[in-house]
């Protein structure tokens, strides 16, 4: 992207922090943002995609800039779309409103939404992608990955101790990590479609999984679908915090178990048993959230469901929480995973470091090449 100027620059990455607000409220959709300069390369109008089904976000910058966007430039993070689905094509409306050049970050990988930029060149408008792509993308991961992948982009986000226990041995866990960390899970828990626990977390801690982001009411934070993977029925009774009716939530059962006395609490999703161990299938229950238009998950489960979904080489980025504590026993942070030696492990590469009071956060992401990854 050799032809963009400082202007559009700045412009873009103002649209990037844009689109960052739609996290958590766009699924099945991508967030994007979009700025819109008028013809001096002044700002005239910005917008974000807000919620699914809503207008996106050329639709609110080209509204807030008005006649302003005639001859003017538009920054998106994403390729504009080039189809009619509960909105209209943003192709058309950049069209319609007269604007002398488009520059996109990220094209639009989506088969169904591509060509934006063809109709915009055809139209007779400058076009030009790539400007911040890596930027842009990262914000967008999680949709990204879901429309490559043809499945829910997976966070596995655990809390231990700097020698890997995630409780003591006496099953005691609260609190290894900080209060600044747990208030980033929260954060993580509002951006995400679904939180996944498994059988031996509900059983242990009865979590509740709601988000509380300080400074914001219930009416502004998102609200992710719980997801209990109880391949037994036997880890939610009644009276579970998760049925609680604050936030919609799942039960995922295998096929054959019995799960009568959850009638009436809540769905249940039937899922074959995995071919080996005691849990379910996991590609079919990424595939039936996926039908849900679940795109991003956090997996906030134990070291079983952990171990399970790194063997099934589903879990896209990892967030731990290292505190500075020593347990010495105790389970450890992952369970089996399939690996037996050493050149079979799952190696990462380290994109983020950060301390949260006393705590220290690790984001990394596996290297696919060091495992390939099964159909």
């Amino acid at each position: 992207m050799a032809t963009a100027a400082p202007v559009e620059i700045a412009a873009m990455r103002r649209a990037i922090e844009l689109a960052a607000r739609g996290l958590g409220h766009t699924s099945p959709n991508p967030v994007v943002g979009c700025v819109v300069l008028d013809s001096a390369g002044r700002t005239a109008g910005e917008g974000w995609h807000q919620r699914a089904g809503g207008p996106h976000a050329e639709v609110h910058a080209l509204r807030a800039a008005g006649e302003r966007a005639r001859g003017g430039t538009a920054l998106v993070t994403l390729e504009p779309c080039n189809h009619t689905g509960r909105t209209g094509p943003c192709a058309q409306a950049l069209i319609d409103a007269g604007v002398a050049r488009v520059v996109y970050a990220v094209a639009d990988p989506n088969p169904t939404a591509t060509g934006g930029a063809l109709t915009l060149a055809e139209a007779g408008i400058d076009v030009e992608g790539g400007l911040l792509a890596d930027e842009a993308a990262a914000g967008n991961e999680a949709w990204l990955t879901s429309v490559l992948r043809g499945r829910p982009f997976v966070l596995w986000k655990y809390a231990a101790t700097l020698d890997g226990r995630v409780a003591a041995a006496d099953g005691t866990s609260r609190w290894i990590s900080s209060p600044e960390s747990r208030a980033d899970v929260h954060r993580l828990r509002a951006a995400a479609d679904a939180v996944i626990v498994g059988s031996g977390t509900a059983r242990a801690d009865d979590p509740q999984l709601g988000v509380r982001i300080a400074g914001l009411s219930d009416d502004e934070v998102s609200r992710p679908l719980r997801v209990v993977v109880d391949s037994g029925a036997s880890a939610v009774k009644a009276g579970a915090r998760v049925l609680d009716g604050t936030a919609p939530t799942l039960i995922a059962v295998a096929e054959d178990a019995d799960a009568a006395h959850l009638e009436g609490l809540a769905p249940i999703l039937r899922l074959p048993r995995a071919a080996e161990g005691r849990g379910l299938h996991l590609p079919a229950l990424l595939q039936a959230l996926y039908a849900r238009d679940v795109r991003s998950v956090l997996l906030e489960g134990g070291p079983t469901l952990a171990g399970a979904f790194l063997a099934a080489r589903a879990v896209d980025k990892v967030v731990g929480y290292l505190a500075p504590v020593l347990l010495g026993a105790g389970p450890a942070a992952v369970g089996d995973a399939g690996i037996t030696t050493i050149a079979e492990a799952l190696r990462l590469d380290v994109t983020d470091t950060a301390r949260l009071g006393p705590d220290l956060r690790i984001t990394a992401t596996p290297i696919r090449h060091s495992r390939p990854e099964e159909n």
